[in-house]
């Protein structure tokens, strides 16, 4: 049986709940995420940020190329580059989840 499904169904899910996440986490904290959450010492916050960014990395990264086209005006390549690794790591992370449902009996 072969699972494309999974894996296009993954992309679909971890693009919009990353996205929506990562808009969020920026409205309740009242500051923009980042990968900065990681670097606030030792804290149950900083624990709790790893989840979180695993699935607002794509999210974050796309939202840095994006400010940094406007402000530094990176090449075509970077850009390009940035955003062939955010999609992956959206739908592998998005096929992870998926998946975790799938072993937990939550989705058939």
């Amino acid at each position: 049986m072969r699972d494309d499904g999974v894996n296009l169904g993954g992309g679909q899910v971890q693009h919009q709940g990353g996205a929506g996440l990562g808009e969020r986490g920026q409205l309740f904290t009242e500051r923009q995420a980042g990968f900065g959450l990681l670097q606030e010492g030792v804290t149950p916050r900083r624990f709790a940020a790893v989840p979180f960014l695993v699935f607002a990395a794509p999210f974050i990264i796309m939202r840095n190329t994006l400010l940094g086209v406007q402000i530094e005006r990176r090449r075509f390549e970077f850009v390009m580059m940035a955003t062939v690794i955010a999609g992956f790591w959206s739908m592998m992370s998005g096929t992870f989840f998926l998946m975790t449902l799938r072993a937990a009996g939550l989705l058939a």
